[in-house]
């Protein structure tokens, strides 16, 4: 399990992509005032009533202004959160207000998903304005891909785009049922989502360096076993490094590590011995008595560690040397968090991680969630060569499966 350099950087300005077998924004054949229904992901958070973060909706200007551009009248529509039923405390008219602003244009909110309302609001729309739905989990028979919901949806317009990456991996009614009724486009987003990180895959710029953090092997175990047969080295961080060390029968405190996950990292381990590319594990932590911001750091020279005490990230040693595996790579994939970084005396790995995917020269692709959070806490989120804005479809799309809502588009 040694640590060292890869390779030489290579300065790249764009990422090789995968070709993209399904209808694009282009093929569309819209007539002036053509009426498209878009599936956006505007699941942002909220605070007050209004959107905390915006990244999510300026991810979707794109695709919106292109359509507007073409004379198009929009329908978005997109859940938010997860409610059981009709709850304001979700709707999207906070987003809808947003987008707004952004657009500078007019956008209404409707009153409901579907239904008669919905109906009236449609007519009115104009050439280029924009009607947002309500929050498509409202209807029980989203999340249940409703064949009934879907034609409901699908009678509203007569094309249907996908750009909400965020929920392809979902086959719900509003990202797979609808597009059996409609000529189905990918987005500008989805589009750029898909080629980029399946060109991660396929035909990297080499080296490749995938970091890995996080809490559980088993959300990670396909993605690991994977890249360890494609990229060249494989950097574990985050509390899931602990499995991997009691499966080697080290001793790991109180460290959170899955019981499930020791025998899936041990299996990562007999995977690596036959691999082309490198697991490699963290050399030394720091630890506290307890998950707390007030907990005292205490760096250990090794990974070992003592009873009463729990690893909370990885130690000034492994971040130096796996941001030398990034300066180093002509690729890289991150995704997780080194340690608890949203604790101040336990966040100095994840940094160090994250300047250094800023810092590099080669093609930088981090996955959405944590790692997204961290770099946008660090100000970094500008200086990577792409942020997804999914986090488990990104890893469902690079462990090799099939998105739903990527699928059910038409084929080209």
């Amino acid at each position: 399990m040694g640590i060292g350099r890869v390779g030489a950087a290579r300065p790249v300005s764009e990422p090789a992509t995968a070709a993209f077998s399904k209808r694009r924004l282009a093929d569309l054949d819209l007539s002036e005032g053509a009426t498209v229904l878009v599936r956006v992901d505007f699941n942002v958070p909220l605070a007050g009533g209004e959107v905390a973060d915006d990244a999510r909706i300026r991810a979707a200007l794109p695709t919106i202004e292109a359509l507007c551009a073409r004379g198009a009248r929009l329908v978005l529509c997109s859940h938010l959160g997860r409610p059981k039923g009709h709850d304001p405390e979700t709707s999207l008219a906070p987003a809808s207000r947003r987008l707004r602003e952004l657009l500078g244009t007019r956008v209404n909110q409707a009153p409901e998903v579907v239904g008669p309302e919905v109906r009236r609001g449609v007519a009115r729309l104009e050439p280029g304005s924009v009607l947002v739905l309500e929050n498509t989990r409202w209807e029980p028979g989203e999340t249940a891909n409703d064949p009934e919901l879907g034609h409901e949806l699908a009678s509203l317009a007569e094309a249907y785009v996908n750009d909400a990456f965020g929920a392809a991996h979902r086959a719900h009614a509003s990202t797979a049922g609808v597009a059996e009724h409609l000529p189905a486009a990918a987005g500008l987003l989805l589009e750029r989502e898909v080629t980029t990180l399946e060109g991660l895959v396929e035909s990297p710029r080499r080296p490749l360096v995938v970091v890995l953090g996080g809490a559980k092997v088993s959300d990670k175990i396909a993605l690991i076993e994977r890249f360890l047969d494609r990229a060249d080295a494989v950097l574990i961080g985050g509390a899931m490094c602990f499995a991997f060390f009691r499966a080697q029968g080290l001793e790991t405190g109180s460290s959170l590590a899955e019981e499930e996950g020791v025998e899936l990292a041990r299996r990562a381990l007999d995977h690596a011995e036959r691999s082309h590319g490198r697991l490699v594990l963290p050399v030394d932590i720091v630890a506290g008595e307890r998950f707390s911001a007030d907990a005292e750091p205490r760096g250990l020279d090794g990974v070992e560690v003592p009873d009463g005490l729990m690893g909370l990230d990885i130690g000034p040693r492994t971040a130096a040397a796996y941001a030398q595996e990034i300066a180093a790579a002509g690729s890289v994939f991150w995704n997780g968090p080194m340690g608890a970084f949203e604790l101040e005396p336990f966040a100095a790995g994840t940094r160090a991680v994250a300047e250094a995917v800023a810092e590099a020269e080669g093609t930088t692709v981090v996955g959405g969630g944590d790692s997204a959070a961290a770099l946008a806490a660090f100000g970094l989120a500008d200086r990577v060569t792409h942020l997804s804005t999914g986090g488990g479809a990104a890893l469902e799309l690079l462990e090799g499966k099939a998105l739903p809502g990527v699928e059910a588009l038409d084929d080209v």
